[in-house]
């Protein structure tokens, strides 16, 4: 049996611990827009300086995501995106470059795709890891182990709501990185209040050696500001789904995402040095 490929995301956290920085990660839907124009927004936000990047797979019940993902997964849906298309986007994204790609999405389409040929197709075209937001640690082994067979790693949630039962689970099975969820409810509904969320992020920290990224509420520079001084990553999701919806066209959308990517980016420089 071959080796499966090395994972990026150690490496990555590394050179961004030794330059004090936060990851940049943002989520992209894939097909909102069209295939070509989330490849377009790939390139985009990698120019601009992603770290991380989460790729959305369309669900038609995504009942994690707020009004702007949820309209987003639905014209994805429309424009005909499908995982295997996800998937052959990714493959052309790898020939161009290296930064770690999260598929994110819903049990739905991972499992009627199937685990086994998933984890190989995923792993085949250069995915890093797989966060499947309906499935928790105590059901996920049917997709989380072939994929760690495959050298994928599957990311797990956390939320101020968890209890320390839960808390001990996740870290138990989690790799790759820890995403706690800086909101209770859907994505970018409300807002994050990085101050009541702060004594958690450090308790959860303290017990992992993984890094701990945050999303959900992330909208404005001063909050990613403030949780790149708490957290190894900021996620920012809600907010690019919103200035794809309100492009003119497509060069608008790319323009504008790509803009708001730099803005975002820059936030997570802690001491202000750069790269």
């Amino acid at each position: 049996m071959s080796r499966p490929p090395a994972n990026r995301f150690p490496a990555t956290f590394a050179a961004l611990r030794e330059h004090d920085e936060a990851a940049f990660v943002p989520f992209l839907m894939a097909g909102d827009g069209g295939i070509d124009t989330t490849e377009r927004l790939l390139d985009a936000v990698v120019e601009a300086g992603a770290d991380v990047i989460e790729l959305g797979v369309p669900f038609s019940d995504p009942m994690a995501d707020g009004p702007a993902l949820q309209r987003a997964a639905e014209r994805a849906l429309k424009a005909g995106t499908t995982l295997t298309g996800v998937l052959d986007l990714v493959a052309r994204f790898r020939k161009r470059s290296e930064v770690p790609i999260v598929l994110f999405g819903y049990a739905n389409p991972f499992l009627a795709f199937g685990a086994e040929g998933l984890a190989q197709a995923a792993s085949g075209v250069g995915v890093d890891g797989l966060l499947c937001v309906d499935m928790p640690p105590d059901e996920a082994d049917q997709l989380r182990l072939p994929l760690r067979r495959s050298g994928i790693d599957m990311i797990f949630l956390l939320a101020p709501t968890s209890t320390a039962e839960r808390i001990d689970r996740v870290l138990g099975v989690a790799s790759g990185f820890v995403y706690f969820v800086s909101v209770a409810g859907t994505t970018g509904v409300k807002a994050a209040d990085t101050e009541a969320i702060a004594g958690l992020v450090a308790r959860i920290r303290a017990r992992t050696p993984l890094p701990v990224g945050i999303g959900f509420g992330i909208t404005r520079t001063e909050q990613a500001t403030a949780v790149a001084q708490m957290a190894d990553a900021v996620v920012v999701g809600t907010e690019i789904s919103r200035r794809i919806e309100a492009a003119s066209d497509r060069a608008d959308a790319v323009a504008q995402v790509g803009s708001l990517a730099r803005d975002m980016k820059r936030a997570t420089h802690r001491s202000g040095r750069g790269r």
